[in-house]
């Protein structure tokens, strides 16, 4: 099948091009694609590629035997392998499914000081003890987080290049409406998008087919897949309770005021019982988790009161893949998001400024209708972005750019439907400009 094109191919070429490069760990939830990227880049750019997987060959757990030093490493290699060959200075190690043996990760100081090989380690974050990992390696790597594909990808994946990218931003810069054709083209894109997520398996189904057919089976066993790493991963009475903040996230979400209650997960439930599952559901990439400030203002991080959240799935695919067969069968047929409208495209939303590096943070006014979605910043402004299900009015960005109260806030961002445009400092722009936001950023601030 036709490879998809992968923000991380330009990244493993930028860190191939580094004289001093570290070996580099490649983490994310399973299926993202980062076993196939990786692989694609070793076998173009590399005369050798060693390729271990301990999951598909255990064998190869015994090649620290004799220590973490490279030369043992490669003896013991050979020995399993004889057909193996280790041309220095061309040769690139990949350690995949690293999470059934992070004691490799020792030997990467080994590796950066001989400095005759290069190495990517791979593996999902459900099962990696990072702190082990991290421990065992610091100083001595680099680590890039990979995720299911954001919207630029899913476009590249439809067969549009980066121009379409750089026309889209040049509207953004310039505050001009997108024509008809183009509006249409990328909401109906957009909207595709948000029923099937990012996953590669499943985009790539989509694009062979050209319709959703056999694409909410591959959604439904990744659902599934996740669920028993859970079972596998998660330890003691963390497995049952991670299960059940999992299961909570759609039924949570579909409602009025999205903030995640504990005390619906279970009977008797407390925040303190169940801060570790979501911190560990979290570190393993399959959610976001959006704080509530107690203020909106400058700095968000550390600001924020952490037993008041919302939780989103890291892939909103797989949150429509857990919706139940009416809404399953309604999105497919009709694309018609019912009730659950709001919350798929606050989840996406909360997706794409996640893969574009924010954190996620959202206000309640205590007593007050007063709530905003999300906030990211300019070097010198907090910008409120409220994502609206309907072309109405924004009453809380109102609020919060016109009272003195919010000295850090002078405009915002509404995402709609509608087109481009703006108006008494609120820019409007459609949901899935939402991708490009970082970026428009930098050259309109």
């Amino acid at each position: 099948m036709a490879y998809l094109k992968r923000k991380i191919d330009e990244f493993l070429l930028e860190w191939k091009n580094k004289e001093e490069r570290k070996p580099l760990i490649v983490k994310g939830a399973r299926q993202v694609g980062k076993t196939e990227s990786v692989c694609r880049f070793g076998y173009e750019n590399y005369k050798e590629v060693i390729y271990i997987n301990f999951v598909e060959e255990p064998k190869y757990r015994m090649i620290l035997e004799d220590g973490y030093k490279t030369g043992d490493i490669i003896k013991n290699i050979s020995r399993i392998d004889p057909s193996k060959h280790f041309e220095e200075n061309e040769t690139l190690f990949i350690f995949d499914e690293i999470q059934e043996f992070p004691d490799i990760a020792t030997s990467l100081k080994f590796f950066r000081t001989d400095g005759r090989y290069d190495v990517i380690c791979s593996g999902s974050l459900l099962g990696i003890n990072y702190r082990q990992i991290e421990s065992n390696s610091v100083g001595y790597k680099e680590d890039y987080e990979m995720s299911s594909l954001d919207f630029e990808e899913f476009v590249w994946a439809k067969g549009y290049g980066e121009d379409f990218t750089e026309e889209l931003l040049t509207h953004m810069k310039e505050v001009k409406p997108l024509g008809a054709l183009m509006m249409s083209v990328c909401s109906e894109m957009f909207l595709d998008y948000c029923i099937l997520g990012g996953m590669p398996a499943v985009v790539r189904e989509y694009i062979a087919k050209g319709t959703f057919e056999g694409t909410l089976d591959m959604q439904r066993q990744l659902i599934s897949d996740y669920k028993e790493d859970i079972r596998k991963y998660a330890q003691g009475l963390d497995q049952t309770r991670s299960l059940n903040v999992f299961n909570q996230i759609p039924p949570q979400l579909a409602k009025d005021n999205k903030k995640f209650q504990i005390s619906k997960v279970a009977r008797g439930a407390r925040f303190k019982d169940y801060r570790g599952c979501i911190e560990w559901l979290q570190d393993a990439g399959v959610i976001n988790v959006c704080y509530c400030v107690p203020f909106p203002e400058l700095p968000l991080k550390g600001n924020y009161d952490e037993t008041k959240y919302k939780i989103y799935m890291k892939d909103t695919g797989l949150l429509v893949a857990m919706l139940d067969d009416e809404a399953q069968d309604d999105l497919r047929a009709n694309r018609n998001l019912g009730v659950y409208k709001g919350a798929l495209y606050e989840n996406i939303v909360g997706d794409a400024l996640v893969k574009e590096g924010y954190g996620l943070y959202y206000y309640k006014k205590e007593d007050s209708t007063l709530e905003e979605d999300f906030f990211i910043r300019t070097k010198e402004h907090l910008v409120p972005v409220e994502v609206k299900s309907t072309n109405g009015r924004s009453k809380s960005l109102r609020t919060l750019i016109d009272s003195d109260r919010y000295s850090d806030i002078k405009w915002g961002i509404k995402l709609c439907s509608g087109n481009i445009g703006y108006s008494d400092d609120i820019y409007t722009l459609p949901y899935f400009c939402a991708f490009l936001l970082k970026r428009w950023l930098r050259m309109v601030s």
